[in-house]
């Protein structure tokens, strides 16, 4: 199915902008002097962690299952997740009368799946990874014929996510760095094509965790290549790429960097503190990555693309143990 896909244009993300306005507000774009000085550069962090489900992946969700067919509205959606993804497909069905069953790994993130099941969605607990959620999740599509929901080769998705780049640039159009996290590659692939269309100058750059090198090996490659995920940053977290981002961001990547676990997790405590706001470690993996090549952006203008905030209290007390 990936390989027939049509990649989405930056047409489609200007609809996208109209379709999910009824229902999704601007986030926030902020300035921090802290973050100033500690990247050495004027930094603006594009607060997708106060969407209604604390994540950006909801803007996908809400432009995909607003456009389903009656069909396939009849039939009920199903998708795998760590948690973002699936509370994007929960609170879009749940807004458009829609059933929604979502497949987790049996140890994802409490407050993650409290959320889904919060919107109505029924979760499916099994398997070790997101990978094994994702394999349970296209079987019970089969088998009970619901609408499955792809977390990255899905075009409306990808346009979706790609308006939080469209109000960047409509609020900071100089900006001159685009920074995004990167777990299978949606969040990127529809800041590109956002960026690319209104200037082609814009730098954007993909940030992915080293203990789930998937996606990088393949966009470095050029060819599909898996991975071993062990990372600790949910919302990266997957061993198998995606066809459709992976095609995209070939396309309008600059660079894509890798930061340790470690680095996310310090800058998952830097941006709490900051930026008051809770922040997910995969919402914080822009930042570290800035960091790590922090000289390459002095004096520009660096928006860093917060993609989510749900830690939960565990994840949240360890990490403040860790950083203290």
């Amino acid at each position: 199915m990936e390989t027939t896909l049509v990649e989405p244009t930056f047409t489609d993300v200007l609809e996208a902008a109209k379709q999910i306005r009824p229902y999704l507000s601007p986030t926030p774009l902020r300035r921090y002097p802290a973050l100033d000085r500690l990247v050495g550069a004027e930094v603006y962090v594009k607060h997708e962690n106060h969407n209604p489900t604390g994540a950006f992946k909801v803007r996908g969700g809400v432009n995909l299952v607003s456009r389903l067919s009656e069909d396939e509205r009849r039939r009920g959606v199903i998708a795998a997740s760590t948690g973002n993804h699936g509370q994007s497909v929960a609170y879009a069905a749940r807004l458009f009368g829609v059933s929604a069953i979502i497949c987790a790994p049996e140890a994802a993130n409490p407050v993650k799946v409290e959320a889904m099941q919060d919107l109505g969605a029924e979760v499916v607990l099994a398997g070790e990874r997101y990978d094994d959620a994702k394999h349970n999740a296209e079987r019970l599509a089969r088998e009970q014929g619901y609408r499955y929901i792809h977390s990255g080769d899905e075009p409306l998705l990808i346009s979706g996510v790609g308006t939080h780049t469209l109000e960047i640039l409509e609020e900071q159009p100089d900006v001159d760095v685009v920074i995004v996290p990167i777990g299978g590659g949606s969040g990127a692939a529809g800041a590109g094509i956002a960026a690319r269309a209104i200037n082609p100058d814009i730098q954007v750059i993909g940030v992915q965790s080293d203990a789930a090198q998937a996606a990088w090996l393949s966009w470095k490659s050029g060819e599909m290549r898996e991975s071993p995920n062990r990372t600790r940053a949910e919302g990266l977290s997957t061993a198998t790429p995606f066809a459709l981002p992976q095609r995209i961001m070939r396309r309008v990547l600059d660079d894509f960097l890798l930061v340790s676990d470690d680095q996310i997790d310090a800058a998952t405590a830097v941006m709490i503190e900051k930026t008051r706001t809770l922040v997910e470690a995969a919402g914080a993996a822009a930042l570290a990555g800035a960091l790590s090549v922090r000289d390459r952006f002095r004096g520009r203008k660096v928006a860093l693309i917060c993609s989510g905030g749900n830690i939960s209290p565990a994840q949240l007390k360890t990490l403040l143990t860790r950083a203290s």
